[in-house]
């Protein structure tokens, strides 16, 4: 869950040119005709100048096979940009003496435990926020990607069965599970839920008017934007766009990682806060100066890539992860932003302070190529770079990656060992737990084996037999990634253990499946 597109692309960056006012001559008809051409359902832009709303727009519509457009105030979901909303309630805690950036996190939730007992005494709010915990790149996602019934402080206490991939710290990592710390850690120091906090203390105090911090808001409001992706084809990105069950998306414990979700207007208004150091448009302050300095400030050192083709002005010469926001470069030249992605919903906000400019961008399906393109076309305008095509690029670096996707997939698939199973279908049933995922359950029935992820609701479906004592995993709900299911068997030719990957070589980081070590759970245990 970018919560998933900072590691799909990196974020944009900028240079230090005058602004120019006001968004570019034919804007709006630009954005509609890349919209038609991308086939995304809807699209909304926000964008903020030196104080004041130059754009607040919506294009297209709110649900395949639905007239109702999309507006200035329909609420897309946002993602992992909801990860900066998590830092400024921290922030608003800090200002009130609660808490500091810098405490041990067990000072204020003393039962909480990592994996390294070292790690549980020494790991701090900031820590928190950062991705350097030590933790791998996405660990325990699965605990709520998609629909994790486990509570907010349930998921938290799982952490403790963790491996760690590095030593604290070391290395830069993208978490979420971390940031569901942060949220208890809100109602442990607070006395209010994170979703309550967020809804009083941020949304409402900043003048977000139609945002919502939970689920039950988000649908009991009718301007609301429906979640699409192409997932008929080979690899999800492939096919028509379809509409996603809007429901339960996310387990409601990863909130804080990325729950929100807001209306162009309402980003506009996030904009103006940011870029104002924390004062609201109206007066008085959201947060204060000195907090808006600790959350812009990098603190992780993030690895470099050269951006591929096309894209390769993009490659920045430095990157870091501040409190919920990255800060990068773009032609020698600072800016502030997140990408954000939940199933179906993709979002990034850009915050160039240095021309007191502010953009965010939400796209109701996957269409990467139309986000980062309106917005880097935006960045480029605000900095007097000359037009690059941007959409263009995005689109044919997207078209390559899908492409690889799929033949990666065919080689992979090209000669399987048709061998086995080792073992009748019914003695590879039972009980599999790992520590930190808990159960899970395989079944023999008169359609075959079939596989239910008992921490993750609806997450059941069939296994096909692939290889030797490999299986398939075929989700019933299809917008899950499906997997490799393989038995290890021991002398006595019982299944001893359950490893798993996902099936697809580009399949979201979310679906930590690689991570899981399944054991056969004794009747005497269940």
């Amino acid at each position: 869950m970018n919560l998933r597109l900072r590691h799909m692309l990196p974020l944009l960056l900028l240079v230090t040119t005058p602004a120019a006012a006001d968004p570019p001559t034919g804007f709006a008809e630009k954005v509609e005709a890349l919209r038609k051409q991308t086939g995304a359902p809807g699209i909304a832009v926000a964008i903020v100048e030196k104080g004041r709303t130059t754009l607040a727009q919506g294009w297209g519509v709110r649900k395949l096979g639905d007239p109702a457009p999309v507006t200035a105030d329909t609420i897309f979901q946002t993602g992992s940009t909801g990860k900066a909303f998590t830092s400024t309630a921290l922030a608003i805690l800090v200002d009130q003496g609660k808490i500091g950036w810098d405490d041990k996190v067990i000072d204020h939730m003393p039962w909480f435990r990592m994996y390294d007992p070292w790690v549980t005494r020494e790991i701090t709010i900031r820590d928190l926020l950062v991705h350097r915990s030590g933790l791998g790149l996405g660990a325990g996602d699965l605990l709520f990607v998609p629909r994790g019934s486990l509570s907010r402080k349930e998921t938290v206490k799982r952490l403790a069965y963790i491996k760690p991939a590095t030593s604290f710290r070391s290395a830069y990592a993208y978490d979420n599970i971390l940031y569901t710390v942060a949220g208890q850690l809100i109602e442990e120091v607070s006395g209010k839920t994170w979703e309550e906090f967020m809804t009083q203390e941020v949304l409402a105090r900043g003048g977000m008017t139609t945002a919502t911090a939970t689920y039950e808001a988000r649908w009991a409001t009718p301007d609301r934007a429906f979640p699409h992706a192409r997932i008929g084809g080979a690899v999800r990105g492939d096919g028509p766009n379809s509409v996603l069950n809007e429901r339960e998306e996310l387990g409601r414990a990863a909130m804080p990682a990325g729950g929100l979700a807001l209306s162009a207007n309402d980003l506009a208004q996030w904009l103006k806060i940011q870029l104002a150091h924390g004062a609201l448009p109206g007066g008085g302050r959201l947060f204060s100066e000195a907090q808006a300095a600790e959350m812009w400030k990098g603190v992780t050192i993030q690895p470099i890539a050269q951006m591929p083709g096309g894209l390769a002005p993009l490659t920045p010469k430095f990157s870091s992860y501040a409190l919920g926001w990255e800060v990068e470069d773009y032609r020698g030249a600072r800016i502030i932003s997140h990408g954000g992605g939940v199933f179906g919903s993709i979002t990034h906000v850009i915050l160039l302070p240095d021309q007191d400019v502010g953009i965010a961008v939400v796209v109701n399906s996957e269409e990467v190529a139309l986000l980062r393109g309106v917005a880097h076309m935006l960045v480029d305008h605000y900095l007097s770079v000359p037009d690059q095509d941007w959409p263009k690029r995005f689109g044919e670096f997207m078209e390559k990656r899908v492409a690889g996707g799929k033949a990666a997939l065919v080689a992979g698939k090209a000669a399987p060992a048709k061998v086995g199973p080792s073992l009748p279908l019914d003695r590879y049933a039972g009980t599999y737990r790992d520590p930190w995922y808990g159960d899970v359950a395989v079944t023999d029935g008169a359609d075959g084996l079939r596989i239910d992820f008992k921490t993750t609701p609806r997450m059941a479906g069939k296994l096909v037999h692939w290889q030797y004592d490999t299986f398939v995993t075929r989700f019933e709900d299809k917008a899950i990634e499906p997997a490799y299911v393989t038995f290890a068997l021991d002398a006595d030719g019982k299944v001893a253990r359950v490893s798993m990957k996902a099936e697809s070589p580009i399949a979201d980081f979310s679906y930590d499946y690689h991570d899981l070590d399944l054991r056969p759970v004794a009747e005497t245990e269940k």
